[in-house]
């Protein structure tokens, strides 16, 4: 976390711990709810992509459960145009005359990350981060981060400002794995997304160097991407494209949250210059170029695209 309380004094673990759980939980019945809704849903989200009628299912499912944390002043998601007002400020003093028993923040989440992956039955996840700020808000202002990973385990990394957990999720409740989570010393692992004819040509570059060094593990789904970069080391990116040069990433739901848990996990977040949890967001549903590693890859990266 950024601090081990908020600026009223109020302490932030049981607030983090509260919407962990909550998700874990939550988690559970996304999963088992992935079957019988596999097609599209009539819809898109605001980024104009369709939806799955799996995304919106997991989606109405967080915001019930989330908003109706007393802490939980915000909550957003990949799915909705706009944030769900839930009830005083994130980050504000406080109600009227100054006093709170719990501090505010805001909840950010994609539902379901790698959606598509559902007519193939591959892996795919939930990302939250949570915010001491209104959205759409900078990493710096998160306070935790984590996702869950619907694997042939479904498990789940949550980061703050102690470090990164690895949990195993059975019937929703938490069986911790790993403690003080760090990426290997020495990197195994790659997994770049978008079309190559698309990447421009210094990222081109940079990824024929990293193909002759490091193993391809790329599955469509970022969240399963990312845990295989945190278990064997490595790089993950999804640049930005000659078609699209802001990147396919959600900032607020996607690479605030993943960069902040790389981070905490001793690696590195850029958007290609520097880390994104500097970048000040514009706007709800802003995307940005994410790439996240070990150092020395990401520097790599950084100097490659100068």
């Amino acid at each position: 976390m950024n601090s081990e309380t908020d600026p009223s004094g109020v302490k932030l673990e049981p607030v983090v711990d509260d919407i962990t759980a909550t998700v874990a939980r939550t988690a559970a019945e996304i999963r088992q709810g992935l079957v019988g809704r596999r097609d599209k849903a009539a819809g898109e989200n605001p980024s104009g992509e369709s939806q799955a009628e799996a995304d919106v299912y997991a989606d109405e499912l967080l915001a019930d459960r989330l908003a109706s944390i007393e802490a939980v002043g915000e909550y957003a998601s990949e799915e909705r145009e706009a944030c769900l007002d839930c009830g005083p400020t994130p980050g504000a003093s406080g109600s009227e005359g100054g006093d709170r028993s719990s501090p505010t923040v805001a909840v950010a989440v994609d539902p379901l990350d790698g959606s598509s992956n559902l007519s193939s039955n591959n892996a795919m996840g939930t990302v939250f981060g949570v915010y001491e700020a209104p959205l759409p808000a900078a990493g710096r202002d998160l306070i935790a981060a984590g996702y869950v990973l619907y694997g042939p385990i479904t498990t789940m990394i949550v980061a703050d400002e102690t470090g990164v957990t690895e949990y195993e999720l059975t019937g929703g409740e938490r069986t911790i794995v790993r403690e003080d989570v760090t990426l290997p010393d020495e990197p195994v692992v790659y997994g770049f997304g978008g079309r190559v004819p698309d990447w421009p040509a210094d990222f081109r570059e940079y990824a024929n160097a990293i193909e002759t060094e490091l193993k391809l593990r790329y599955g469509g789904a970022m969240i399963a991407d990312v845990n295989q970069v945190l278990t064997y080391g490595g790089v993950f990116a999804y640049p930005g494209l000659e078609s699209r040069s802001g990147g396919k990433l959600r900032l607020q739901f996607e690479g605030n949250p993943i960069g902040y848990i790389v981070e905490r996990a001793g690696g590195r977040s850029s958007n290609g210059n520097r880390s994104i949890l500097e970048i000040e967001p514009g706007s709800l549903h802003e995307r940005t170029p994410v790439h996240v590693g070990n150092d020395e890859l990401i520097d790599r990266l950084e100097s490659a695209l100068e």
